[in-house]
């Protein structure tokens, strides 16, 4: 038994340790304080606290000395406070046992991602603390995630990405050949898990083989006092087939599968998280050939209905600029109005027009909206240029002046 009348003085949260909140929800939670005997306390309090902190150091020579720079930044994002036991000027005298004490906190409505990084870090955590009189005071703490939701079904996300670039091979100031290479992927947004097709063209018009190359690259981006530091590491990559002199090689949706990696932070003044999608060709004796292409990781993947209509016709479209595919010459004519109507059905339906809402055998069970392929109405008259209703040669068209 420890001293001090106190066994046990901890705090737990409502959910799991591995359940993450996000902005606008409510954290819920309790304290536990199990004492051996009567315990005076003055107050307890528990406190959410939450926000990103940078940090580094950067060393140059003036001189003969050596001098260090030294770069922080913070932001708050959460910063609350709640009294279980108020100091009133008198003591709480709490009975031997156990203790619980819920407490509840409206998380704002915006947060960023909980981060680790090497010279910085988002985090958020609650802690507990018990004020005796002439005792120090006793703390509890605990870190909770965060995960700000990232919605990749978005016109901006679901764009498809492309671009080009070309290179003139050098060696020892003698052009060897024109490198050239254009890649292009479906859209930006992606979430863990999910593959990315690359297509690529790539052209060697060198005297050497090159190799293409692809990678998804993560960037953390730390600001302080104007100065920015980055570290970039490779969470992703494919290489491909060397193509040799005056060749051509073209991917056609070469699979690259996104890791578990954390999403994008793009809306935090301190550090950023971003992630590029970069194809290369190296080429012997030169400087590689290089492109980037943007990239957004999500939390909330793909919709398969509401955005199936714009991301199934930018692909079309997207297949088409690359030639794998095509659209039918000409639409197909829709039936005539005879071989889908019989005539006792329309003979029946002019004497009653509502009788086809009022049949009893038409169950909700079916497919929503499944009998409107039952044509039954009479269609719109044939367009045609020549007037089925020419005026007669006896009628002269009157002057609007007359």
């Amino acid at each position: 038994m420890r001293p001090g009348g106190v066994r046990s003085f901890a705090l737990e949260l409502a959910r799991d340790p591995g359940g993450a909140y996000r902005g606008g929800e409510r954290l819920c939670g309790r304290v536990l304080l199990e004492t051996a005997s009567p315990l005076r306390v003055t107050a307890l309090e528990v406190a959410a606290r939450g926000g990103a902190v940078t940090h580094w150091l950067e060393g140059r020579s003036v001189g003969v000395n050596a001098v260090s720079s030294d770069y922080a930044a913070a932001e708050t994002y959460l910063r609350r406070r709640q009294l279980l036991l108020r100091d009133t000027g008198e003591m709480t005298t709490l009975p031997p046992g156990r203790h619980e004490f819920p407490f509840s906190f409206q998380l704002p409505p915006t947060l960023v991602t909980s981060f680790e990084g090497k010279h910085g870090s988002v985090r958020y955590c609650i802690k507990a603390t018990l004020h005796r009189p002439w005792v120090p005071a006793r703390r509890a703490r605990k870190v909770f995630t965060v995960i700000e939701p990232v919605d990749i079904n978005t016109p901006a996300l679901l764009a498809p990405q492309a671009g080009a670039r070309e290179k003139i091979a050098r060696s020892w100031y003698s052009n060897r050949g024109l490198v050239s290479l254009s890649a292009k992927i479906d859209r930006k947004g992606y979430t863990p898990g999910e593959v990315i097709p690359v297509f690529a063209e790539i052209d060697n018009g060198s005297t050497r083989p090159v190799l293409p190359r692809a990678a998804v690259v993560q960037t953390q981006t730390f600001m302080a006092r104007g100065a920015r530091k980055q570290k970039r590491a490779v969470v992703a990559s494919l290489s491909g087939e060397p193509v040799g002199p005056g060749r051509r090689a073209l991917w056609q949706g070469r699979a690259l599968r996104i890791p578990p990696v954390g999403p994008s932070i793009l809306h935090c003044r301190v550090l950023h998280v971003d992630y590029t999608l970069k194809v290369c060709v190296d080429i012997p004796g030169s400087s590689k050939l290089l492109l980037e292409l943007p990239l957004v990781i999500g939390t909330i993947p793909l919709h398969p209905f509401g955005s199936r209509s714009s991301s199934v016709g930018s692909h079309a479209s997207f297949l088409l600029d690359w030639g794998l595919g095509v659209l039918p010459e000409r639409p197909e004519a829709p039936p005539e109005y005879s071989d889908v109507v019989a005539d006792e059905e329309v003979a029946a339906m002019e004497q009653s027009p509502f009788r086809l809402l009022q049949d009893p055998d038409m169950g909700v069970e079916g497919p929503f909206f499944a009998y409107i392929q039952e044509f039954r109405y009479h269609p719109p008259p044939l367009y045609s240029e020549e007037d089925p209703n020419p005026p007669s040669e006896a009628m002269r068209p009157r002057c609007m002046t007359c």
